[in-house]
């Protein structure tokens, strides 16, 4: 896997760029000038990242991860990621049939609706997961693979489904290595 340089990454024109950046460059960046990416930030190949979004400290996106941020925006906070072929979405076309969906058609002819997503610290998506518009994953949120995320979800548990439901509590042990961790940089 070959990722841009620093020099490249710079001449992408990213809001913000962090330190120990690792995009590939197989992966679509577009409207980079509305993305923050923090330290450690790492995209893999065949990602396609578009829109107003907010990377924090070591965030993962796995390969043929989709991240549509839109006006709304994703946030991903600290040590969040993406297993392979998950999709985040912020926005949605009126599926009812009262108006017209797909991107050749005006918006003026369709029932676009948009919600900001948030991925709160340690949240980790499984594999081909969905995350609709609108949704709050709560810190130490997992969810496993072939999910659809279509509500908020309490702090340090594990989901899984479709819909996604809590299934049990998640451990906080990995908060004591992320502290070793950080405490290497003071």
């Amino acid at each position: 896997m070959a990722f841009y340089t620093t020099d490249e990454l710079n001449e992408l024109g990213f809001k913000a760029l962090g330190k120990n950046i690792k995009i590939s460059t197989r992966a679509a960046i577009y409207r980079p000038e509305e993305m923050e990416v923090g330290d450690n930030v790492r995209i893999d190949d065949f990602c396609i990242v578009s829109g107003k979004i907010k990377f924090g400290r070591n965030v993962h996106l796995a390969q043929f991860s989709n991240v549509s941020g839109g006006a709304s925006g994703v946030v991903f906070d600290d040590f969040s990621g993406l297993a392979y072929g998950c999709h985040v979405f912020t926005g949605s076309d009126d599926y009812s049939g009262k108006t017209l969906t797909n991107a050749t058609v005006p918006f003026e002819y369709k029932g676009h609706s948009e919600a900001s997503i948030y991925l709160g610290r340690h949240v980790i998506i499984g594999t081909n997961s969905v995350i609709f518009p609108g949704v709050s994953l709560a810190e130490g949120t997992a969810v496993g693979a072939l999910s659809m995320i279509t509500k908020n979800t309490l702090p340090w548990s594990i989901y899984f489904g479709a819909p996604a439901k809590k299934i049990k509590d998640r451990k906080k042990d990995l908060l004591t290595l992320e502290q070793r961790y950080l405490n290497k940089f003071d």
